[in-house]
């Protein structure tokens, strides 16, 4: 098991619940991201401060295979966006689980807002530990957090432990330089260059397993465009918020911990 693993899951959740609890009053914040991010075309109501595009999330509807009657667990849910688009659009049953109360605490409030409260729970837990029954979901979706899990392998174990034989692991991760992230808060405690060697060791088939598109220049003008309006931000969200946002934004811009961002799709054995 990585060391420091309990600080690293403390710095996060701390961090999450900051930036999570300032979202609402973070209109600069909500503007950039649509703008470099999301785009006009992605559902209102189902935004998110991850960096997935409409294309990705229709990608990995698809891909996880589910329809009335099945079980979607989103791993890393946020406040719930994503996972409530794809359990809108194919009728599954949606859990989802964050490490943040705050996060999962708004995405029950935006499921309510949706008129999905019917479909929906959402659950704080860590990655490694949903605290679900084995084998008690048909599809496992997680978008862009995989890279913060302080025990990745840990984390993947989880994911197949809680699904069906036969159901379907679609997640989008960075994955991350070692070199580049030594020394790092967070990313550098465990990090992975490649999740597939997790994925089959965990007792998945990889089925898909590809660099998405356009990554790279979405974050950096993301996030230079979250430097440029700092001051902005920071009347909005406070310091409590921006300290965690801005340490994100920086350290990824000066370092470039990230070796690539993959959309990967894989089969419980």
């Amino acid at each position: 098991m990585p060391e420091h693993t309990n600080a690293d899951q403390e710095l996060v959740e701390a961090g999450y619940d900051a930036v999570y609890e300032a979202l609402p009053r973070a209109e600069t914040l909500r503007r950039i991201w649509r703008s470099h991010v999301l785009g006009p075309e992605y559902p209102s109501g189902f935004e998110h401060i991850s960096f997935l595009s409409l294309a990705e999330l229709e990608r990995m509807a698809s891909e996880l295979r589910l329809g009335a009657g099945t079980t979607l667990v989103d791993l890393g849910c946020g406040e719930g966006g994503p996972g409530l688009w794809v359990a809108q659009q194919t009728g599954a049953q949606l859990i989802g689980i964050d490490l943040s109360r705050v996060g999962a605490a708004h995405a029950a409030q935006r499921a309510k807002a949706l008129g999905l409260t019917e479909v929906a729970q959402f659950a704080a837990a860590p990655l490694a530990d949903a605290g679900l029954t084995a084998n008690s979901c048909n599809g496992v979706m997680s978008v862009d957090a995989l890279q913060y899990a302080p025990d990745k392998r840990a984390a993947m174990a989880e994911a197949a432990r809680i699904l069906s034989p036969g159901g379907r692991c679609v997640f989008t991760a960075f994955e991350l330089d070692p070199v580049r992230a030594e020394g790092l808060p967070v990313v550098g405690t465990d990090p992975v260059d490649d999740y597939r060697p997790l994925l089959e060791e965990a007792g998945f088939a990889v089925d898909a397993y590809e660099e998405t598109r356009s990554w790279r220049e979405r974050l950096v003008a993301n996030y230079e465009a979250v430097l440029a309006h700092r001051t902005e931000l920071a009347d909005q969200m406070g310091d409590a918020a921006m300290g965690p946002l801005l340490m994100e934004v920086m350290l990824t811009l000066e370092h470039q911990p990230y070796r690539r961002r993959i959309l990967a799709a894989s089969t419980r054995r």
